[in-house]
Parts: structure tokens; sequence; C-alpha cells
């Protein structure tokens, strides 16, 4: 009988901080997805696609795209900060961080091709195809 009390115990705790674990991790993903940038992707023709990525609070000069080897990475410093200064008191909250998306690019995007465009807050990027390895309309005779 001590035998399964004792069981039973050993199993209500492990679960206990199996739960406990589950609420750390799921902290931690929520605090990951703050940091990463909304995005939209789309393909407009057989031929371009584009990608549009929310970077609200960011300036055109704190965002930084990278293409390394399959990847396309856009980095951007956020700097927010909200001062308010009254007679009688002074409030003052900032909120900073790098925000970073990662894109896998295929062997048909042109790496030299790639445009990109920051207006109101979003980030416009333009990708097309190698030109041998667009679609091409072939006419029958």
């Amino acid at each position: 009988m001590d035998l399964v009390k004792t069981s039973k115990k050993l199993v209500d705790k492990v679960e206990e901080k199996v739960e406990q674990g589950l609420e750390v991790v799921k902290e931690t993903f929520d605090n990951v997805a703050r940091h990463l940038p909304f995005a939209n992707l789309a393909k407009h023709s057989s031929d371009i696609f584009s990608i549009e990525v929310d970077l609200p609070g960011v300036t055109k000069e704190d965002i930084d795209i990278k293409v390394e080897g399959n990847y396309l990475t856009i980095s951007a410093t956020r700097k927010y900060k909200n001062e308010t200064k009254k007679d009688d008191y002074y409030l003052c909250e900032s909120n900073f961080g790098l925000i970073s998306r990662s894109f896998m690019l295929s062997d048909t995007i042109d790496r030299e091709k790639i445009d990109a465009k920051y207006e109101d807050g979003r980030l416009y990027i333009t990708l097309e195809k190698v030109e041998s390895k667009k679609s091409k309309s072939i006419t029958v005779k």
C-alpha cells in the first residue's frame, strides 16, 4: 500500500513539474514571437514574388537586409521612446530591441535582382526568378 501512495505522489510531482516546464516554454515562445515581425509572402506572376514585412517604429536606416547562402535575412533595431514631462512628474517608457526574420530562397531566385523599399512602417521586397528559370511562352507554328 505504501508503494502505491509513493508512486502516486511521484507521478503527481512529475506531472506538476511537466506543467511548470510547459508554462516556461510557452512564455519563452511568446517572448520570441514578440520579436518576429509579421510577414506576407505573395506570388505576383510565375516569375515575380514579394515579401512584405511589418516593421512599425523602425527607421529605414535601422534595417539591414542580407543574402547569405540560401537565406534572405531581414534585421532591424526598434528604438521606441515615449517621454512625458510635466511640472510635477516625468515619465519615460522605452523599448529597444533587435528583430529579425529569415526566409529560405530557392536556387531559382536571382540574388542580384532583389529589390527593397520601405514605406510607412512596412518593408517591401521583390524577388525575381533567374532569367534561365523564367517561364517562356512557346508559339505554335
